[in-house]
């Protein structure tokens, strides 16, 4: 990977200003990962705010996104 995993919320803001492609967003998802495990929280903490309504991604995209956060939690173990 070009970008290294961001360790604090700060880094992972960062990441907007770089184009998207799917290695920044490999990068911003491991990231969160990250973050969430040193802050002691769970996969099933992290999904639940994935799945929370929002106005930016749909109920189908935000399930899509919880399958590879999922599958990310488990890689990165």
């Amino acid at each position: 990977m070009n970008y290294p995993i961001p360790k604090e919320p700060q880094e992972i803001f960062a990441l907007q200003d770089q184009p998207i492609d799917e290695e920044l967003v490999a990068t911003a998802i491991a990231g969160v990962i990250k973050i969430v495990r040193s802050q002691g929280k769970s996969l099933d903490e992290l999904i639940s705010q994935v799945l929370a309504e929002d106005s930016f991604l749909d109920k189908q995209q935000r399930y899509w996104l919880s399958q590879v956060i999922s599958q990310a939690w488990k890689n990165l173990s």
